[in-house]
């Protein structure tokens, strides 16, 4: 039987629920317009991904289940070793998550507050270290101990808005520093032997599935054909907005294109350094939709799902604390993103969603979810072997902090290559006064 025209509801579940937890009793009554689930799905999809299907096939197997969370999903399919490697799988992709989030806003801000006038840039004030430390006390820890995912839709909406602003910076500065960056010699090649390093960032990027019940349930009236709806909205902005971002980056840098596209641009840019301060602060606001993942995992898994006023600080704070000493280590963000995106993400996006599928449908073999879903589950399995051995064997290179050879018009060491480099980075001295100042 489809599910076309039915109005499946999950109903509540005592075990393993989050919305004792995660949804007050007042705010539970009067839950969130649909408006604000979509700006809830498009940060979390921004923040940290695109897959729309899979999505969709993850509340239809909660609906079949008679389940309300990821975890009681997996629970009731495969029993307690599912549930368990579930719950590592969705506790380190969220954490890792937000240790990448740590490392771009202490890049990112670090570069924002060197260029006022008159600090001095070595000043321990403005490193990274110290941005990352004040803005977990200052930023994330405060918004992350918020015990309802329904408050944070106005703060997704404003991530949601800044980065159209980030969009438009990188728009603008593929038109006027664009022909004056060096393309490599393989810049337009479609894929190279290892591509599928790339399906594990996609996989970082292009996941919620995590969060999907916390925002499913926030819902009036929750159904699967209402949260296909909010999905579909969610993928075409979201989608939108990811091509726009890696179309212009890349044709801005081509194969000089960083793991952070921000670590690219040269740092007396005004422009940037504007777009530079709106992508941290974004980042910091989707980190607490990740937070509140990892503080839902422990809560299941030692805690029967509900947590004190007390526990739910301490976890809060230990989670948070242990997150910002981990990215005060790591200042590489491409290999963070690579292997959270094949270790973790893999598996979340097209094994485990398909493979629930699959056991608890009981439509024909023929039906298109259950064909899809035979494609998705080994298409995982692949992305997540091949795309670990690749990580391993071809690294990628971080130039974490340093700028750009094309930011100097006078490294002749890089210049005196040729003369089109030389020419290319005159050219960029003048860029840097017209443009950048």
């Amino acid at each position: 039987m489809g599910y076309q025209g039915r109005q499946l509801v999950i109903p509540p579940q005592r075990d393993l629920n989050d919305r004792e937890t995660l949804v007050s009793e007042h705010e539970y009554k009067r839950k969130t317009c649909q408006s604000a689930a979509v700006f809830n799905v498009v940060n979390s999809i921004i923040g940290s991904g695109i897959i729309d299907f899979s999505l969709v096939l993850l509340i239809k197997g909660g609906a079949l289940s008679g389940t309300d969370t990821y975890q009681s999903l997996v629970n009731k399919t495969f029993g307690f070793p599912g549930y368990l490697l579930l719950s590592v799988l969705q506790f380190l992709y969220p954490f890792i998550a937000m240790i990448s989030y740590n490392i771009i806003a202490g890049d990112t801000l670090s570069k924002v507050f060197q260029r006022i006038p008159g600090v001095d840039p070595e000043n321990l004030f403005v490193g990274r270290h110290f941005i990352i430390m004040i803005s977990t006390i200052t930023f994330t820890l405060p918004l992350s101990l918020y015990r309802d995912i329904a408050k944070l839709g106005k703060i997704s909406l404003i991530s949601a808005v800044l980065t159209a602003l980030i969009l438009g910076i990188v728009i603008t500065r593929m038109v006027s520093m664009g022909p004056y960056v060096p393309k490599t010699d393989d810049a337009w090649v479609f894929a190279k032997p290892n591509a599928i390093q790339a399906v594990g960032v996609m996989s970082f990027a292009f996941i919620c599935h995590h969060n999907s019940f916390l925002v499913y349930s926030s819902l009036e009236e929750p159904t699967v054909a209402k949260w296909s709806r909010i999905i579909h909205i969610s993928i075409v902005v979201s989608m939108f907005i990811c091509i726009l971002f890696a179309t212009c980056g890349y044709l801005t840098f081509t194969g000089f294109t960083q793991g952070d596209l921000f670590e690219n641009y040269c740092r007396s840019d005004n422009l940037v350094t504007f777009g530079r301060f709106c992508y941290g602060v974004t980042v910091l606001l989707t980190y607490p939709m990740e937070c509140f993942v990892t503080r839902e995992v422990i809560a299941n898994v030692f805690f029967g799902g509900n947590l004190s006023s007390v526990f739910h600080v301490v976890i809060t704070v230990v989670i948070i604390t242990i997150a910002m000493f981990v990215s005060l280590l790591i200042d590489c963000l491409g290999i963070v993103l690579e292997l959270n995106g094949v270790l973790c993400a893999a598996p979340l996006i097209f094994i485990i969603p398909s493979a629930c599928y699959l056991k608890l449908s009981e439509e024909p073999r023929t039906h298109s979810d259950k064909i899809i879903s035979c494609v998705m589950l080994p298409t995982g399995a692949v992305v997540m072997v091949f795309g670990f051995v690749m990580a391993i064997i071809n690294p990628q290179d971080c130039t974490h902090g340093q700028e750009m050879f094309y930011c100097f018009p006078d490294n002749f060491s890089l210049t005196n290559i040729s003369d089109s480099h030389f020419q290319l980075t005159t050219q960029l001295s003048t860029l840097n006064i017209s443009i950048f100042r």
